[in-house]
């Protein structure tokens, strides 16, 4: 087999072409300390495109929480469509007319937000989210993140929809860089936060508008603090 030739006209235009396609990656990567950064993500957000952006935990792919901007997030992500997609939100002021808030929910965001802490929690009308955000379900998942980035986005434009920004299945991004790789064109840029910190999953408690909160599942906070802190009457999915 012939190797190529250092140098040759045919590699040089391969090469050129790699440097170009690495120069136009880091274009798209915006760092986040920079205000033009989150006005230029707004604006792709807007425009109905999707954007990577840093969190506490992994970096996320966010979209708009409209029926078209979820979709778009689930096609990017070939995720399951049944598995809903969170709402990251800046405030619990965002969710009137959203969601309903019981007691012992406003007791845990109180408490743990921002933070690693999802509550799922009832939809005040049906009509009041697409099915695709809920998966066809009663209930919608929020959180506060303890990110400047994402909670600017949501301060700004309302609830966002976000899921890691990986392929489904595949390992989660912990740079901005790693994000855009693996999300390539489907995301119009991606905000640069620095590293990731990673880690453990946010815990996920559901608190209804009768019955007792219930741990889905266990992550950075121990369902013991959750039991303490959401008051009488919680259980535990085994």
């Amino acid at each position: 087999m012939t190797e190529p030739i250092p140098g040759a006209p045919g590699n040089a235009a391969r090469d050129g072409d790699a440097r170009w396609a690495d120069a136009s990656l880091a274009a798209r990567i915006l760092p986040a300390g920079e205000p033009r950064s989150i006005e230029a993500a707004i604006d792709a957000l807007e425009l109905g495109e999707l954007v990577g952006i840093p969190t506490d935990t992994v970096y996320g792919i966010a979209a708009l929480a409209t029926q078209e901007g979820v979709r778009r997030l689930i096609a990017a992500k070939q995720r399951d469509a049944a598995k809903g997609i969170p709402l990251l939100i800046d405030s619990l002021d965002q969710l009137t007319g959203v969601a309903s808030v019981p007691p012992a929910a406003r007791r845990l965001a109180e408490r743990y937000w921002p933070g690693p802490l999802t509550l799922v929690l009832p939809l005040r009308d049906p009509r009041s989210a697409s099915a695709l955000l809920t998966g066809g379900r009663a209930t919608i998942a929020v959180r506060v993140p303890d990110h400047a980035v994402a909670r600017a986005l949501a301060r700004a434009l309302g609830p966002i929809a976000v899921s890691s920004a990986n392929l489904s299945g595949e390992q989660a991004a912990r740079t901005a860089r790693e994000a855009l790789d693996a999300l390539g064109d489907r995301v119009a840029l991606v905000v640069d936060g620095g590293s990731s910190p990673g880690g453990v999953a946010s815990t996920v408690v559901e608190v209804l508008d009768s019955g007792p909160p219930t741990v889905l599942r266990e992550g950075a906070i121990p369902a013991s603090e959750i039991e303490a802190a959401a008051g009488p009457g919680y259980t535990a999915v085994p």
